[in-house]
């Protein structure tokens, strides 16, 4: 059995560290992480069950970075690095033979490469199955309601990261119209001219969320940002968004404020066997992130490797895990929305509110 780790991080500073410390949920969060910046990683707990269709089993471990996404930005990077590492020292001495990088323990520095350069198991971020279930999710969030992808204009928002790249890589020969969203329209074009060579139809680039964003029939947004960048005016009667990012990059005011637009959390997986993450983190039994399954299906596969690193993910590298994924029995799970479960008869009242409003706007005001 090949053995395999996982690095979790808090997201949202005062809820993740109450679950350990309820005291944490009374305090300021400035201090809170001042507390969380003195505190060692640490095992949080085991993880069971996991069985391939094939009969193969694995296991593993959560490590627990103590530093949140302000925290990884905001400190020196080599006093981050220090901490990722010694996660993966934590699972070396446990056994393991690949850890896997959660939310921006993958984000950070050079993504992923140093903290391998100074381990002696392998690494992976696990954003090629990312990619994989965020176009997965796209396709089948369009087609619930009712968005032909070939008549569709789909935006990128943070383009110019490895996962929103490649996601535009692989959906700019489907599309009518590529745009990509980010901060750096100089890092944005480059990108635009490769796709281009291989887009269906136009790619168009933007900095410009307020403005540009309202055209996209579907939008994937997966941002390093650590507060939301996507509000309610911003997205068109009808959108599907697919947000991959955590921190999350889309305002929980979309949720009381726009019931005419699906919104799905990216990289969602269910994951064979009874598995027992011996940690809630606030999904269904047997759920876990794109990247935690990415590690784990390495591990099944016996791929001891640094596998996804750096800041770009090759369309390669994405079909490798969806055959790992086919082959041991990953899938995508149940679309979820602003951490709840969204049912059928749901998304089909959102079609068709965006439908009635379509209507209700096109037709003319009578003097």
């Amino acid at each position: 059995m090949h053995r395999f780790a996982f690095v979790i991080h808090p997201i949202d500073v005062k809820r993740d560290a109450a679950r350990k410390y309820p005291i944490a949920r009374y305090l300021p969060e400035s201090w809170v992480e001042s507390l969380l910046k003195r505190k060692e990683p640490m095992v949080v707990s085991k993880i069971t069950g996991v069985r391939s269709i094939t009969g193969v089993e694995t296991e593993g471990w959560f490590i627990g970075c103590p530093l949140s996404p302000r925290m990884m930005l905001s400190l020196p990077l080599d006093f981050v690095y220090q901490k990722i590492i010694r996660c993966g020292q934590i699972a070396q001495e446990l056994g393991a033979e690949i850890i896997g990088l959660g939310a921006f323990t993958s984000v950070v520095g050079d993504g992923g490469i140093t903290i391998a350069k100074n381990l002696e198991i392998a690494v992976t971020t696990g954003n090629s199955y990312t990619v994989a279930t965020a176009i997965e999710a796209a396709v089948e969030g369009a087609r619930r309601m009712g968005i032909a992808m070939e008549e569709a204009t789909v935006a990128v928002v943070g383009a110019t990261g490895s996962i929103g790249r490649t996601c535009a890589e692989a959906l700019a020969p489907v599309a009518e119209r590529i745009l990509l969203l980010g901060r750096d329209a100089s890092r944005l074009e480059p990108i635009a001219a490769q796709l281009r060579e291989r887009a269906r139809g136009s790619v168009g680039v933007s900095t410009d969320i307020s403005r540009d964003l309202p055209a996209a029939d579907v939008v994937i947004t997966v941002t390093s940002a650590v507060d939301a960048v996507i509000y309610p005016k911003d997205l068109k009667v009808g959108a599907v968004v697919v947000d991959v990012a955590r921190p999350r990059d889309v305002s929980v005011r979309v949720a009381r404020e726009r019931d005419d637009v699906l919104v799905i959390e990216g990289g969602l997986v269910a994951v064979p066997g009874e598995v027992d993450f011996g940690f809630d983190f606030g999904f269904p039994p047997r759920t876990a992130y794109a990247c935690m399954s990415e590690t784990m299906m390495l591990a099944l596969e016996g791929r001891i490797e640094n596998f996804t690193l750096g800041k770009e993910v090759s369309l390669t590298q994405v079909e490798q895990t969806q055959q790992m994924a086919r082959k041991h029995g990953f899938r995508l799970a149940g679309f979820r929305s602003f951490e709840r479960a969204i049912t059928e008869e749901e998304i089909e009242q959102i079609r068709q509110r965006a439908e009635s409003r379509r209507r209700t706007a096109q037709t003319p005001v009578q003097a």
